[in-house]
């Protein structure tokens, strides 16, 4: 098995998943976003699955500088507004072949690495 997983280097939920991972001793690729942004069609895998809306991180800082707090973000321009901008994503999203997660989800991780 082996986790993809996008965040930054100073997101501790990231941070928190590598070290969940690596301590089960599953190989782990770390995509920081702040070097590279995650691939339109990566993005498009999580939205599928979760909804544009839960990638987009309202609590964050960023969405704050950015002004969005104040203004209504419809569902449409979110997925092209996290291409442009991925530190407005929800970290980390944690992908292991077709299963994915966003945000911290100890519990689920547990169901993949399990016997």
């Amino acid at each position: 098995m082996e986790v993809q997983i996008f965040g930054t280097k100073s997101c501790n939920e990231s941070k928190k998943a590598l070290r969940f991972f690596k301590e089960r001793r599953i190989k782990t690729h770390f995509v920081d976003l702040k070097e590279r942004a995650a691939a339109t069609g990566e993005l498009k895998r999580f939205a599928e699955r979760f909804g544009v809306e839960a990638l987009l991180d309202r609590q964050g800082k960023r969405f704050r500088e950015r002004g969005l707090h104040v203004a209504h973000v419809p569902e449409a321009r979110i997925l092209p507004l996290l291409v442009d901008d991925p530190m407005l994503l929800v970290t980390p999203l944690v992908r292991a072949g077709n299963q994915l997660t966003v945000g911290w989800d100890e519990a689920k991780w547990k169901q993949w690495t399990a016997p």
